[in-house]
Order: C-alpha cells, then structure tokens, then sequence
C-alpha cells in the first residue's frame, strides 16, 4: 500500500478522536441513586442517597456492629468498630471520639441529666458498660462484671444498656450468661434477673434494651434474637418482673428505640419493623429479598442496594420523626430515613 505524507497526519487525528470519544465513558462520575420511598401510611420515609458518606463518597465509619442515637440539638451519633461518630442532621461528621476506651461499643442509649447529656454504652468485647459525656467525652462511670451479684460466670458480654426515670441502669449480658444486671446511677450492683433458654420467662440472646415510654409507669423492651422458633420481644418491670411477651415471629430482633407510640425493631434478616402502641407491626422497611445477603457482615460499600438493608442493627429517631438506621456491616453503613408527611 502506497501511503502519502497526509497519511500520518490523519492516523493521529483519528487516534485523537476516538480518545476524545471514549474520555467520557471513563470519567464520568457514578450515576447518584435517586431516593427510594418505603413503608405504609403515616409510617412512610424516603432514602437519602449519600448521607453520611466522606468527600471520596465511601463511608468513613469503617466496620459497624453498633447503635444508633440523636442528641438534644439534633446531632446523630453512631457506634462503630473505631469508636463513635457523631453527625450533623445533613451528615457531616461534627466530632468523633476513637480509640480502645471508645471502641466496640454494641449497644448505645442517650440520656440528658442535670449536667449535660451523656452516653452510656454496652461493650460486648470488653466485659463491661461505659457512661461518658456527649461533648467532651470524659468517661464517668464504668460497669465491670459485679462480683457482689455471687455468679460464677466463666463470661461476660453485655449487648444492651439502658436507663430508668430514676437513673438505675440496666445491663443485658446477651452474649453470654443472658442475665440482666441492675445498677444503681453511681453503679452499685443492686439485682439481676433472667436465665438462658427458650421457656416463657428466659432469653436466647437479651440482644436489644430499652425503656419503653409508651407505658405509665415505663417498662423495660426486650429484644430476644434468638429465642426458638422465632425472636421476640417482652415487656419486664424495673423490679425484674415478667409482664408479658408482646410480640413474636420477627426473626432477629436486634435493638428498640421509642418515639411517642412508635417503636422501631431492627431484624438482622434485612429489614426493619415498626409497633404501634398495641405492637402490631404497622410498617416494614428496608426488606432484604436476597436470602445471600440478610444476616450478612460482609456485604461491600460498592454491592450496597439504596432502601435495601442487609443486617440492620441499630436504630433512633429524631425529634422530626425521621429514622436513623445502621447495618452490621463490613464497611459501616449509616442511613437517613426522612418521614414522608
């Protein structure tokens, strides 16, 4: 083939044109999910795509096995494997408190006292409950395995914590003994209750805690993830009493949190449940289809589903009735639910 001197010329145009023509396919940017709306009646909440997330659009949580809770001003604070994060309503990290005395904190609850708000949180891997301040977090009180209770426990790994009216605290050894022990607010070992197995009156994993204020006077919320044949969820007075097993069925219950005459039920199986003051499930969010991918640790931030959970841990709601919903996730999922009104 006889080439001419335009011949170059015109091989590297038509290089540069397919170059210019296949740039955009590799620069262009990951198309944002649009919101997904879930849920029933006045119980309905649309997704918010990328809240939370860092500049990159990764999460900056790193591993989650944790809770969920919402300050008097709003600010949403999550538990992770690093320790706690603490976000604006429009999910920009205001503060964080990391390290070995922060970390692994599986269960957190929130409560304002007459000198500020203060965490108390549940430490499964390390044998004990913290309570520390929202601001500066100065840990104030920590609650070790009670030697005064006489148990000989060869464990111990609270999963829940949480406090009456009058300041007692009450921590759930649901990875282990499955007692509930009873503190007074300087942390006096006073009582506990409960015992493993699957009969009426005993847990199979005390997974979740919290006060129920649906209820005069409050009661005590259980969540029993792994009673057979099916989790629950049981109603005790502050004295350790048994009232009633108010609900069943509802797979791994993992946490509770209290809105006015809501209740929201995480379910490790990908989804979450919300009761109405009689406890009859009157909405489902998040379900999880994907057998593959309920009850799952290990699912990536790139195999994430907007509106779909994979096992959702814990939960809060805001003062707007808007829900706040980790997952039990490999690389920290955190979402904003916004109540549709």
């Amino acid at each position: 083939m006889r080439l001419s001197l335009a011949t170059p010329v015109l091989l590297v145009r038509g290089a540069l044109l397919l170059t210019l023509l296949a740039a955009p396919l590799h620069a262009a940017d990951p198309v944002k999910p649009a919101p997904v709306r879930m849920g029933a009646g006045s119980m309905t909440f649309d997704t918010v795509p990328g809240w939370g997330l860092g500049p990159d659009g990764r999460s900056v949580l790193g591993p989650t096995h944790g809770g969920v809770v919402v300050d008097s001003e709003g600010n949403i604070y999550t538990s992770a494997d690093m320790g706690v994060f603490v976000f604006s309503p429009d999910g920009k990290v205001v503060r964080r408190f990391l390290g070995e005395k922060y970390a692994r904190l599986h269960d957190i609850e929130i409560r304002k006292e007459a000198d500020g708000e203060y965490i108390y949180g549940a430490r499964n891997a390390n044998a004990e409950g913290i309570k520390f301040h929202v601001q500066t977090g100065d840990i104030v009180l920590r609650l070790p395995f009670p030697a005064e209770s006489g148990l000989n426990l060869k464990q111990f790994s609270p999963t829940a914590i949480t406090v009456a009216p009058n300041g007692d605290i009450f921590l759930a050894d649901g990875y282990a003994s499955n007692h509930i022990f009873k503190f007074d607010k300087t942390g006096k070992y006073l009582m506990h209750f409960g015992q493993k197995g699957n009969e009426l009156k005993q847990f199979n994993t005390c997974h979740g805690m919290t006060l129920d204020t649906r209820y005069d006077p409050p009661r005590l919320l259980i969540c029993d993830r792994n009673h057979e044949p099916k989790g629950r969820l049981l109603h005790y007075d502050l004295n350790g009493q048994f009232i009633e097993e108010i609900i069943t069925g509802l797979g791994m219950p993992t946490s509770a949190s209290v809105q006015g005459d809501y209740v929201s039920v995480p379910d490790l199986h990908g989804r979450l449940v919300i009761l109405d003051k009689s406890n009859t499930i009157c909405a489902v969010l998040g379900h999880n289809p994907d057998p593959a991918k309920r009850v799952n640790f290990n699912v990536p931030q790139d195999q994430w589903i907007e509106g779909i959970f994979s096992g959702t841990h814990g939960s809060s709601w805001d003062k707007d009735g808007n829900l706040y919903v980790q997952d039990w996730n490999v690389s920290g999922r955190l979402m904003k639910l916004v109540r549709v009104k």
